[in-house]
């Protein structure tokens, strides 16, 4: 394991290991629990997991913006969706290592 990222494929295996279910089993519920996720973000609802986070949808407005290498030259830069993390309570704790 990576000691600067935790992969999905991390995730299953400490999964795997902490249980009796199977290897396939496990990766099909982790698998299903991001697609769910992903798929009420695409339909624009607020993802919301207690003790960890939200993850919302919101719109970036239009802007201009500047090519860095020909800067004399503004470039316009359509509205789009982006995807916002807010960290629970619990979690910021965890991390701050007051939990």
């Amino acid at each position: 394991m990576n000691t600067k990222k935790l992969t999905k494929k991390d995730i299953i295996q400490r999964l795997h290991q902490s249980g009796d279910l199977l290897h396939r089993t496990v990766a099909d519920l982790v698998q299903g629990v991001l697609d769910s996720i992903g798929d009420a973000l695409k339909a624009g609802k607020t993802v919301e997991l207690r003790n960890f986070g939200v993850f919302e949808v919101q719109m970036r407005k239009a802007r201009v913006g500047r090519n860095p290498n020909r800067p004399e030259k503004p470039i316009q830069i359509p509205a789009q969706k982006v995807i916002k993390f807010r960290a629970g309570k619990e979690l910021r704790l965890h991390v701050k290592g007051q939990r």
